[in-house]
């Protein structure tokens, strides 16, 4: 799941980019109001963490933008404790409110509660993805298949949401490379390999009928098994 941090404080930004990371999430960051104004509307986020004190654009002018184009969730971060500015960023749009210092552990349990509410994370609904008897819960981080669980990584649990959320599309070793690991794609890394091997060992190879298929020079695709 892809999160868009904008926090001008960099080391702030850092220790939220870590503990993300250490959670399953691929996260950008922004410093400024004008460049995560940018990526909030233009990149495809599930998440946005977003600071009010910011240069260039405050947070409430991003929350604007962001509302005008999308329903991407919004959890606002400050160091305002003001009644009215966190009613305000409420009014505006924003999906939760945090105010600094903050316990990480509470801003994690708020990100998933923000799924687990139902909204809408990447043009999705639903926190719950199935094809066939293949099941993840995004919000538990639960993956079963047949009622069999299936116990995966953080990086083989966001690779498979990936897969599921655009299941039936072919997805190229660059797209796998950026979403997944928010690297640029090296033809000598064989990191995605590495890891769609090891995710059918655990939710293909175990079943008769096979759903992750490789699509020789193109990329991976997850479909229903046929009947």
């Amino acid at each position: 799941m892809r999160v868009l941090v904008i926090e001008d404080e960099q080391r702030l930004a850092e220790y939220l980019r870590k503990g993300l990371s250490e959670n399953g999430y691929v996260v950008d960051i922004a410093h400024d109001g004008i460049d995560g104004k940018h990526l909030a509307v233009n990149g495809d986020y599930a998440l946005v963490v977003l600071d009010v004190m910011l240069p260039g654009i405050d947070g409430f002018g991003v929350l604007k933008a962001i509302r005008e184009s999308k329903d991407t969730a919004v959890l606002m971060l400050t160091a305002r404790d003001r009644v009215e500015d966190r009613v305000k960023g409420l009014q505006q749009g924003a999906d939760d409110y945090l105010v600094k210092p903050f316990a990480f552990s509470e801003l994690l349990a708020r990100l998933q509660a923000l799924t687990r509410r139902g909204v809408r994370v990447s043009g999705d609904d639903a926190t719950t993805f199935r094809l066939g008897e293949l099941v993840l819960d995004l919000a538990r981080r639960k993956a079963s298949r047949e009622g069999r669980r299936i116990d995966l990584t953080a990086k083989e649990f966001t690779l498979l949401a990936l897969l599921m959320r655009r299941q039936g599309e072919v997805l190229s070793r660059t797209v796998l490379a950026e979403q997944v690991w928010d690297i640029n794609f090296d033809g000598d890394t064989n990191a995605v390999e590495v890891a769609i091997r090891r995710l059918r060992a655990k939710m293909d190879d175990p079943f008769d009928k096979k759903m992750l298929r490789t699509v020789r020079g193109m990329g991976y695709v997850l479909e229903a098994p046929s009947a």
